[in-house]
């Protein structure tokens, strides 16, 4: 066991920050986790898990400095879909700013995968802002930036068309895409606050597989024991529900991410990293049985 670290977790209450959470716990590290409701169930869960909960808001630097006082390492994170793309930068920013004061030794953000090569996309151009911001602090820090998440499959917007036998994406269905699952993404992160000094300055593009829409299709029906079929949502009809989410699926098409699969696995073979089959076959599909979600 590397020594142990301890670490203030943004977005704990969500998807991304609570595996992250979570993996640091399992890994015998000491997590702190900043949350806007501490009395919210899913706050509440945290602590219940191990996880100490202090009150703090990403736009309030005090807050953030006051939560990260005694801790050596601070993983921050972002939702643009939450609170837009400028405020996403800006508490970014802001948080990255209160970290540095409150002496941080290890700063690892998580941006998203390619957002470096000028994507045009706004939700991977506000991360990128946040992530030249921490370059220049002066402060020892590490990128996560991973790709699409295996748990998309079953987001809001997908589900009810799953329990109806369909999986919809608005990419054709031969398209390779990038996906990674949540797990991974939190074991990755604990990886790199274990590492710590071997990591300062690095940017890592994280994935545990790729495959097309038809492949998902054929591991779905698998694992779920019926057919699933795939199918192609209009760009068109994207862009009236998001302009953001209408680029992307338009530089999936176009461009799509590149992540150095066979090297991750190679260098954090800690990580475990799943494929998509793997996700699939480890999900708790009851999900599926629970209307509205």
């Amino acid at each position: 066991m590397s020594k142990e670290r301890s670490v203030l977790v943004t977005g704990a209450t969500g998807q991304q920050g609570g595996a992250v959470a979570r993996a640091l716990v399992a890994r015998g590290h000491r997590v702190r986790a900043i949350c806007r409701r501490p009395e919210s169930d899913s706050a509440r869960r945290l602590a219940a898990a191990g996880v100490e909960v202090v009150a703090g808001d990403l736009d309030d630097a005090w807050s953030v400095t006051q939560a990260a006082s005694g801790v050596d390492t601070m993983f921050l994170m972002g939702n643009s879909y939450e609170a837009g793309t400028d405020a996403e930068t800006r508490q970014g920013i802001t948080a990255a700013n209160a970290a540095k004061a409150a002496g941080i030794g290890h700063l690892i953000y998580s941006s998203v995968a390619d957002a470096d090569r000028k994507t045009g996309i706004p939700h991977f151009d506000s991360k990128f802002l946040v992530e030249q911001h921490i370059a220049g602090l002066g402060v020892p820090y590490t990128i996560s930036a991973p790709v699409a998440f295996m748990e998309n499959t079953v987001a809001p917007w997908a589900i009810d068309a799953l329990r109806q036998g369909v999986y919809a994406a608005a990419l054709p269905s031969g398209r390779v895409l990038q996906q990674i699952c949540l797990a991974d993404i939190g074991a990755f992160v604990a990886a790199l606050a274990e590492r710590r000094e071997r990591v300062f300055g690095r940017r890592f593009d994280i994935a545990g597989d790729e495959l097309s829409g038809e492949d998902q299709v054929k591991i779905l029906s698998e694992v779920l024991g019926r057919p699933i079929g795939y199918q192609e949502l209009p760009i068109a009809a994207m862009r009236q529900q998001s302009e953001d989410a209408a680029l992307m699926y338009e530089w999936f098409d176009r461009t799509g991410y590149d992540a150095d699969i066979a090297s991750l696995r190679g260098d954090f073979p800690d990580v475990g990293w799943h494929r998509y089959a793997d996700w699939a076959r480890g999900f708790d599909w009851s999900v599926l049985n629970k209307a509205g979600g």
